[in-house]
C-alpha cells in the first residue's frame, strides 16, 4: 500500500518542457533583434543623412598668373567659378611680360622657391624648356575639356607628351596675310595670292621705287630679319612647307632647308629686292600704307586699327606651296596655355579650374567680355567653336587654316629670353650672313643646325635630370 502511495505521489518538479523549445534560442533572437534594431536605428540617424550633405572639401587659395587678358574680365569668370566652388578662392596676378621681361626666369625661380603660383600662363613654344615645372593633366580633365578630339591637332602634338597633356590653352592664332587693298586696287589687280608665285608676282608689281632705286612702296615684307614682325615664324613657315625639319635642318631635308632659305633672302637682294634693311617696322609700314602684304597674327589688328582706324585691308590664309591638290597649306600656330605647377598644394583644385577654363560655355563667355573693352576677343582653340567666328571675316581666316598649323621653335613675341630667343638669334646671324654678308644658304643653315642642336640639348638635358 505504502508503495503504491509513493508512486502515485511521486510528480515532476516541473512539466516537461515541449519537443523542439529552447529557452535560449528565445534569449539569442531577442537578443539578435534588439542589435539589428540598433544597428538600423544608427544608420538612419547618424549615417544616411550625410549623403544628402554635401561632402567636405578641403579649402584651397590659388594664385593665378595670366598674362594678356583685362583683369576685369577674367575676374568676372573667376567670381563665377568660385561661386560653384567655394571653397576654391583664386587670386589673379596679371604679369607684364612685354615690358618687364625675363618672365620664364622670374616664373621658374619663383616655382623652385615655393614662391611661384599655381596655375600659369605659358607659350605652346616653351613646353620643352618648362615641362620640368609643369603637371600632367589628369585623365579626366581631358577627357571634360575634349582636348583629345575638339581642339586644333597641333595641340595634342605640342601639348601632349608620352600620353599625358601638359596644360590647356583657351585662346589660338596663327600665322596670317593680310592685303591692303586699296594699295592692291590701284596696282590693277583684285585677285588676292594663292600660291607663293601669286604672292611674288603681285608683290613685284606693286612695288615702286624712287629714281635712286630706293622703296618707297613695298609689295611685301619679306628678305631681311631684323625690320620684318614675326620674320622668325614667316621663316618657319616656309621650312614648314618645304619639308624642312626644325630641329635637324642641316638632316637629311638639308636641301629643303637651304632653298627655303634662298627663297626668303631674295625678296631683299639685288636690284629686283622688294624690301631692304634700310625701312621703318614691317607693322608700321603696313599701318601707313606702304607695304602691301604684311604676315601677322590677329592681335597684330589692335595696333594697326590704332595707328591708323582708316586702313582698308583683309585677312586672308597664307600662301600654299604648290597649285596642285598636293600643294602644302601649312601655316604656323602661336598660342597661349595655361599649366599647373609641381610645386601647388592644391593640384587638384587647380586641375577643377583648368576644366572649367577650357569649356565651351567659358571660352565664348571669356570672348563675349573680351570683346566689350576690345575689338575682338580670344579665337578659340575649339574646332568646333571656328563656325561661330564665322560672321567676323577679319578673325575667321585666322581660325580657318587652324587643321593645318603646325608649330615651330622660333615663335616671335614670347618674350622668354630663354630656349626661344635664343634660338631666333642664331635664327637672324643666318639671315643677315645671307643678306648683309652675300653668304651661302647651305653655310647659313650649317652653322643654324649647330646653335640649335645647343641650346635644344641644354634645355633637353635640363628637363631630363
Amino acid at each position: 500500500m505504502e508503495e503504491n502511495i509513493s508512486q502515485e505521489t511521486e510528480y515532476p518538479l516541473a512539466e516537461e518542457a515541449p519537443r523542439g523549445f529552447n529557452a535560449k534560442k528565445i534569449i539569442s533572437l531577442i537578443i539578435g533583434f534588439l542589435v539589428l534594431g540598433g544597428l538600423i536605428a544608427t544608420f538612419f540617424v547618424f549615417i544616411l543623412p550625410n549623403f544628402n550633405k554635401p561632402q567636405k572639401t578641403t579649402d584651397a587659395s590659388l594664385t593665378y598668373w595670366g598674362a594678356w587678358e583685362n583683369p576685369a574680365s577674367i575676374e568676372e569668370i573667376i567670381q563665377d567659378f568660385t561661386r560653384l566652388h567655394p571653397n576654391i578662392k583664386i587670386k589673379y596676378e596679371k604679369q607684364d611680360i612685354k615690358a618687364l621681361g625675363k618672365y620664364y626666369e622670374r616664373l621658374t625661380t619663383r616655382i623652385n622657391n615655393g614662391t611661384g603660383p599655381d596655375i600659369f600662363r605659358f607659350h605652346n613654344s616653351w613646353v620643352t624648356e618648362l615641362k620640368p615645372y609643369l603637371l600632367p593633366l589628369p585623365q579626366d580633365v581631358v577627357s571634360e575639356t575634349e582636348l583629345d578630339s575638339k581642339f586644333y591637332p597641333v595641340i595634342s602634338e605640342d601639348l601632349k607628351i608620352s600620353g599625358a597633356y601638359y596644360g590647356i590653352p583657351i585662346h589660338f592664332d596663327t600665322l596670317s596675310l593680310f592685303i591692303n587693298t586699296q594699295l592692291l586696287r590701284a596696282g590693277g589687280t583684285t585677285n588676292y595670292p594663292v600660291t607663293w608665285e601669286d604672292l611674288t608676282a603681285i608683290a613685284r608689281s606693286l612695288t615702286v621705287k624712287d629714281s635712286n632705286g630706293k622703296i618707297m612702296t613695298s609689295g611685301v615684307a619679306l628678305g631681311t630679319f631684323d625690320n620684318i614682325v614675326h620674320s622668325s615664324d614667316i621663316i618657319s613657315l616656309l621650312l614648314i612647307q618645304n619639308g624642312a625639319d626644325l630641329k635637324d635642318l642641316n638632316g637629311p631635308n638639308k636641301q629643303n632647308s637651304i632653298d627655303a632659305l634662298d627663297f626668303y633672302t631674295s625678296f631683299a637682294k639685288g636690284d629686283a629686292s622688294i624690301w631692304d634693311g634700310s625701312l621703318e617696322n614691317s607693322k608700321l609700314a603696313f599701318a601707313k600704307g606702304s607695304l602691301a602684304m604684311y604676315f601677322g597674327y590677329s592681335w597684330d589688328i589692335f595696333e594697326i586699327k590704332t595707328l591708323n582706324p582708316n586702313l582698308e585691308f583683309v585677312v586672308i590664309s597664307v600662301p600654299r606651296l604648290g597649285s596642285s591638290e598636293n600643294a602644302r597649306e601649312n601655316t604656323v600656330a602661336s598660342f597661349w596655355v595655361e599649366g599647373t605647377s609641381v610645386k601647388t598644394k592644391y593640384s587638384e583644385q587647380a586641375f577643377e579650374f583648368l576644366k572649367y577654363l577650357g569649356s565651351r560655355e567659358i571660352m565664348e563667355k571669356l570672348y563675349t567680355k573680351t570683346s566689350g573693352v576690345r575689338l575682338f576677343g580670344e579665337l578659340y582653340p575649339r574646332s568646333d567653336m571656328a563656325d561661330l567666328l564665322k560672321s567676323n571675316s577679319l578673325v575667321y581666316p585666322f581660325v580657318q587654316q587652324g587643321q593645318n598649323a603646325r608649330s615651330t621653335i622660333f615663335s616671335s613675341d614670347t618674350y622668354d629670353e630663354a630656349m626661344v630667343d635664343s634660338l631666333n638669334s642664331y635664327l637672324g646671324n643666318a639671315i643677315r650672313s645671307i643678306v648683309d654678308d652675300n653668304g651661302s644658304a647651305q653655310s647659313a643653315i650649317e652653322t643654324l643646325s649647330v646653335g640649335v642642336s645647343e641650346v635644344m640639348g641644354r634645355y633637353e638635358e635640363t628637363q631630363s635630370k
